[in-house]
């Protein structure tokens, strides 16, 4: 089973080569930044990847936004995020895609190694492994809701799309045109924070962030 890594840090890189080497993986590339994890999975198809969520040069969210778009080159590559961090925009984008194979774990809370070769194992089989901390980051709620602040139209369109409804649909189902609707969008993705830096993932987020707040 070959094995893409996505690791700055040379000794914990350097011990999971050896770790998974041991364990009868393929350990085909590691990467020290983004770009050069994307080359190696375009180069290597690996079975599975490693990917930590802060690499090189900012050392903010390369390495989770690198995943994304590998994900979005290759549907459904498997991918475990191995972190100090639980970075929520894009962690919620990675698991709500719906295609598996996804992992969540956070460094300091893996304790054993059969739990972590045991979980990359089933990454690479199309599960989903999370770490429990980071279900409850990703479902913490602030304190004070932005959907509150929806006008009842609004969730009305944050609701249709929710359920899959493109701009056309929805204007049919509300019997209003595409351009109010295009309007009602812009309204919610202002009003839940959603900057226009996002505009390839806003409308993900919108509906998770309505889904979230469901009973």
């Amino acid at each position: 089973m070959r094995v893409v890594i996505a690791e700055d840090n040379v000794l914990l890189s350097s011990g999971l080569e050896l770790l998974l080497t041991a364990k009868g993986f393929d350990v085909a590339a590691i990467a020290q930044d983004a770009p050069g994890f994307v080359a190696a999975v375009t180069e290597h198809r690996p079975d599975v990847t490693i990917v930590d969520v802060r690499l090189p040069p900012s050392f903010r969210d390369e390495g989770l936004r690198a995943a994304l778009r590998v994900r979005r080159r290759y549907p459904g590559l498997p991918v475990l995020v191995l972190s100090q961090y639980v970075e929520q925009q894009y962690a919620s984008e990675l698991i709500s895609d719906g295609r598996g194979g996804v992992g969540y774990l956070l460094k300091d809370r893996v304790s054993r190694v059969s739990e972590f070769v045991d979980a990359l194992r089933r990454v690479a089989a199309g599960g989903t492994v999370m770490d429990p901390e980071v279900i409850a980051q990703l479902l913490t709620r602030r304190a004070h809701d932005p959907i509150d602040d929806l006008t009842p139209r609004e969730r009305e369109v944050l609701a249709l799309m929710s359920a899959g409804e493109d701009n056309a649909a929805i204007a049919a189902r509300l019997v209003i045109t595409e351009n109010a609707v295009h309007k009602h969008i812009g309204n919610i993705f202002a009003k839940l924070g959603l900057s226009p830096d996002d505009s390839g993932h806003r409308r993900v987020l919108a509906v998770l962030t309505y889904l979230s707040r469901r009973p």
